[in-house]
C-alpha cells in the first residue's frame, strides 16, 4: 500500500490498516471517523470505529479505542487512554495519563486531572476547576 498507511498486527493476530492523519500525523484506524479539523498528534491511536469531532486535539501517545465518540473542541491529553465505547463531550478535557473506563460518559467541558482513573459506565460532569459532580 502507499507510504500513509501501516498495518499492525493486534494481540489476536488480526491485521489491522491504519493510515496517518493529515493534522499531527497519529494513526487513525480503517473504520474510524476523524474530522479533518481535528489534530492528532503522531504517536497517538485511533481505534476503528471510533469518532472525533471538529477541534479535537488527541496527543501524543494517547489511545482511543474502538466506538469511542469524543465530541468537538475536546483536549484528549497524552498518553490518556479512552476506552471501548467510552463518549467524551464537547470540550471536555481529559488530562494526562488518565483512564476513561469502557462505556464511560464524560459531560460536555468537563474537566478530569492528569492521573485519574474514571471507572467503566460511570458518567462524569465537573465544576469549572474540575471537581467532579453527581452526574
Amino acid at each position: 500500500m502507499g507510504k500513509n498507511y501501516i498495518d499492525i498486527e493486534d494481540d489476536q493476530g488480526s491485521t489491522l490498516r491504519y493510515r496517518k492523519h493529515v493534522n499531527g500525523r497519529g494513526l487513525v484506524a480503517h473504520g474510524a471517523k476523524v474530522h479533518p479539523k481535528a489534530v492528532v498528534e503522531a504517536g497517538a491511536y485511533v481505534e476503528p470505529g471510533a469518532r472525533v469531532g471538529a477541534g479535537t486535539k488527541v496527543a501524543r501517545g494517547a489511545w482511543v479505542e474502538p466506538d469511542a465518540v469524543i465530541g468537538d473542541n475536546a483536549y484528549i491529553d497524552a498518553h490518556a487512554h479512552i476506552g471501548q465505547g467510552a463518549a467524551v463531550g464537547d470540550g471536555a478535557h481529559i488530562g494526562v495519563r488518565t483512564e476513561i473506563g469502557a462505556g464511560a460518559r464524560i459531560a460536555r467541558g468537563a474537566r478530569i486531572g492528569a492521573d485519574e482513573i474514571v471507572a467503566a459506565g460511570l458518567r462524569i460532569a465537573t465544576d469549572p476547576k474540575g471537581l467532579w459532580l453527581a452526574a
